[in-house]
């Protein structure tokens, strides 16, 4: 359920001390932007799939590691996810990865149920793709998207019932 109460989480990681740390180190130190947030894209284990990205505050990373299954910041909620709380969707981390200034994260997961990532109903949260014809000039005001899923996993509907859509305009 999102904003669950699960037991406190340490959100305490190692200070940043040296770039040789950062950088070379073995010490996990996340380097949060101004907002308390980690950019983290999301792929599937087997295929190598972009399913989604999203951001988590030093809150969901510490749950993530002590849980192994994913927790993210709803921005538009302003809230602690459990990702697949309400939908059973849970992503199950296998592997989690850092960039080199520690201020991105990769997850390589495997999801349950159907393996949908995405609220809309598919498998990835990037079911379309810009079309950019090779023999075409293109303007961002005429550019059009091009369904790369076929069809949809589950039914947001049937799952979420009359939950608040997360999409902001």
């Amino acid at each position: 359920m999102m904003g669950e109460t699960l037991p406190s989480a340490s959100t305490e990681f190692r200070p940043r001390v040296s770039i040789e740390q950062v950088e070379e180190g073995t010490d996990l130190a996340p380097r949060f932007d101004v907002r308390g947030l980690l950019t983290v894209v999301t792929t599937d284990a087997e295929s190598g799939d972009v399913l989604m990205v999203g951001v988590m505050n030093a809150e969901a990373l510490a749950r993530t590691i002590e849980t192994r299954e994913a927790h993210y910041w709803s921005r538009s909620r302003q809230c602690l996810w459990r990702k697949g709380a309400t939908s059973g969707l849970i992503q199950h981390v296998i592997e989690m990865r850092i960039d080199d200034d520690q201020d991105a994260l990769w997850l390589r997961v495997r999801t349950a149920g159907t393996g949908a990532n995405c609220h809309v109903g598919y498998r990835s949260c990037f079911y379309r793709r810009v079309d950019l014809p090779a023999d075409e000039v293109v303007s961002a005001s005429s550019a059009e998207l091009v369904f790369c899923e076929t069809h949809k996993t589950f039914d947001p509907a049937a799952v979420y019932g009359d939950a608040p859509n997360p999409t902001q305009l």
